[in-house]
């Protein structure tokens, strides 16, 4: 990639996500990816959690514990005491915790009419009223203290911050302080290392990355004659290896209906392509199901609203696809998400850019190892590149540097030697017969959950493609129809007759569904 290729990529991918964002400003600001500053300058540590975000939220949170107060925002007693939870809270929440990942520390305000039922469930009768418990246990169910076995306990000496976080020492048998601050050493892992035990986390945000990506090209209207069949190959690759199931489902239906919205011989002009959005809105078709694009990340979530995010999310994406394609799809992958970044990047310059990086190779790839570590080395000149940028302009996000990946400490085996040079660039000899199986590792069977069935395994005595692409949001159970199988194969060779027949039989089936 040119030098100012990497950058431009980033920040094109941050921006068009904040853009797409911009009308959830209090979600992320709660989440603490938006107003992240100043959120910090107020105090404001908790995550602020409502009933249209706090279960999904709940579900997909990393820390092992959670802590949920729930208040008034009118009661006397609730304003005094939010500074003692703020005092806990800073320890476990924010850039600048002491004690990361460890406590989820959130608040719900009862007085809100949208949580009346929320707080109900909880069986909510005093303010301020604080619950603990592992936070997937508060995800759609109820409480009460009469429940038996519960995980979910109520904190019932907590009135304080001393007494909160004797009450959590307690718990965790841990001898936390308020007065704890973060720690550097270098030989612990950094933020941006990634507990692999945690990147099963990063699945949220490759699905909603994936949303973010057909939200912004439908909204620029960025399907044409010309770059339509470049959108088909790279579906193709998701249908075959996105890490989510509802992502692979959802993007073999949009296949399906893909001539429907934008048939091959019709030239889109401004009218055209504004009603075939409208009918894209009108079915209500989202591509990594109902519940996304949710309004916020988890594994990705950076602490400044314009840092991480969408951009990571699509690199965790790209990674994950390389590492579990075959041997024979690594060149036809490579091209579709060349073209892919060609067609559909927002921004002219980095389309450019990115286009002479895959220029620049001049062998095709012969195996999906040598796919992998081409972009693994591409991400890794791309962060040694922003960091020297970040430094001198300021944009970098604190609380997760960009850094050359992966360290020494998540895996030393990858590591031949290394040195820094004088000012302080770190000079690696890696070991690429370790850092394959790594990576593999880290963004396939680490990442994936229920990829060990494959499509073509998941076909047999499958033959109702309405039934296939059923909803099953609860078991998110990618059931593939025969016509995806001749897709997945077009995606790995060149593009021609075969996917234009898939798609055609595809259409008549669906026709024949609804004469019946």
């Amino acid at each position: 990639m040119a030098p100012a290729a990497a950058r431009v990529l980033v920040l094109v991918l941050a921006l068009a996500a904040a853009s797409s964002l911009a009308g959830r400003a209090d979600a992320l600001r709660s989440l603490g990816v938006g107003d992240g500053a100043e959120a910090a300058a107020q105090g404001d540590y908790a995550v602020d959690l409502n009933a249209t975000s706090f279960d999904a939220f709940l579900t997909a949170s990393r820390e092992q514990f959670a802590v949920v107060e729930f208040f008034a925002h009118w009661c006397p007693a609730c304003r005094n005491y939010k500074p003692h939870y703020e005092k806990v809270a800073k320890l476990f929440n924010g850039p600048d915790a002491a004690h990361p990942g460890r406590i989820l520390m959130a608040r719900v305000d009862c007085a809100s009419k949208v949580n009346v039922d929320l707080c109900s469930r909880f069986s909510v009768d005093h303010y301020p009223f604080l619950l603990w418990g592992p936070p997937p246990k508060f995800a759609n169910t109820k409480w009460d203290r009469k429940q038996e076995k519960s995980e979910i306990k109520l904190i019932d000496d907590g009135r304080t911050a001393e007494r909160l976080l004797k009450w959590i020492n307690k718990q965790l048998e841990s001898s936390f302080t308020l007065d704890d601050r973060k720690y550097e050493n270098e030989n612990m892992l950094p933020n941006n290392a990634s507990d692999p035990k945690r990147v099963v986390q990063a699945i949220y945000d490759v699905e909603e990355a994936t949303a973010h990506a057909l939200q912004i090209i439908l909204d620029n209207k960025m399907i044409k004659p010309d770059t339509r069949d470049s959108l088909i190959r790279f579906l193709q690759i998701l249908v075959a290896h996105h890490p989510s199931k509802r992502c692979r489902r959802g993007s073999a239906d949009l296949l399906i209906n893909f001539d429907d919205h934008w048939p091959s011989n019709l030239s889109l002009s401004s009218q055209d392509s504004s009603k075939l959005l409208e009918s894209v809105a009108a079915d209500n078709h989202k591509i990594c199901g109902k519940e996304v694009p949710r309004g916020y990340w988890i594994f990705c979530r950076g602490s400044k609203s314009e840092t991480r995010g969408f951009s990571c999310g699509l690199w965790v994406l790209l990674h994950s696809l390389t590492v579990q394609i075959g041997d024979g799809e690594s060149q036809s992958t490579f091209t579709s998400i060349c073209d892919f970044i060609h067609n559909f990047f927002i921004c002219e310059e980095c389309r450019k850019h990115f286009y002479d990086m895959c220029s620049s190779v001049s062998v095709p790839f012969k195996s999906a190892r040598d796919l992998s570590l081409w972009l693994w080395s591409t991400h890794n000149k791309v962060n040694e590149r922003l960091m020297k940028e970040e430094k001198d302009m300021g944009t970098g996000d604190p609380s997760f540097p960009k850094a050359i990946w992966p360290p020494k400490a998540l895996c030393p085996s990858c590591y031949r030697s290394s040195s820094r040079t004088s000012d302080g660039t770190l000079q690696v000899d890696w070991n690429e017969d370790e850092v394959f199986p790594f990576l593999v590792n880290y963004y396939g069977k680490t990442l994936v959950s229920s990829y060990k069935e494959t499509y073509m395994e998941s076909l047999q005595g499958r033959t109702q493609v309405g039934a296939a692409l059923a909803d099953d949001a609860s078991s998110h159970a990618a059931r593939v129809p025969i016509g995806a199988a001749l897709g997945v194969a077009a995606a790995s060779c060149t593009f021609g007759a075969l996917a234009c027949f898939w798609r055609t039989q595809q259409k008549n089936r669906k026709q024949r569904k609804n004469w019946n």
